[in-house]
């Protein structure tokens, strides 16, 4: 299997698991956050849902700069919503990666403000981190869930909720 191959199917698994969370998202809580330096739900679960269509972006261009305007976070108030943006954004993702070349992956690509370098990787190094930042958001939104009484699915295996004991 090549490198391509593994990050579409990477993706494909994190769709569907994070598909599962956002079907739970809690109507009506929009604004919840467990501590005043959390994020509140709606934008946590909206950023989630944003970041399946980072690998088109990271293939397409070599930096993203957050202070020249470039990136703009969407808005959603919706369980229908994030579910639509999901889809959307995980289709661009694959078919970003099933357009790729493997060469396509090693180029630079950088992440800015105003100028200033956070972060610089590969473009697959960039896209793994893409991965793992589904995972880490999904994650705090399984805590939301938690502490506002909403049953876990399962992720990469059985939740406490989703067992039959």
């Amino acid at each position: 299997m090549n490198t391509l191959q593994q990050l579409k199917s990477e993706l494909e698994n994190e769709y569907q698991i994070t598909k599962n969370f956002i079907e739970l998202f809690p109507e009506g809580k929009n604004d919840y956050a467990p501590h005043e330096k959390s994020m509140k739900i709606m934008p946590l679960a909206t950023h989630l849902v944003e970041v399946f269509e980072w690998p088109s972006t990271i293939l397409k261009t070599s930096e993203l700069d957050f202070a020249d305007g470039g990136y703009k976070p969407t808005i959603l108030s919706t369980r229908e919503d994030l579910l639509q943006k999901l889809d959307q954004d995980y289709e661009a993702g694959k078919i970003a990666l099933e357009n790729a070349t493997e060469d396509d992956l090693n180029p630079v690509w950088t992440i800015k403000s105003a100028g200033q370098k956070l972060a610089s990787w590969t473009k697959y190094e960039a896209i793994r981190h893409s991965l793992n930042q589904i995972t880490h958001h999904r994650a705090q939104l399984g805590v939301y869930y938690r502490l506002n009484n909403i049953p876990l699915p399962s992720s990469y295996g059985p939740s406490a909720d989703s067992q039959n004991f």
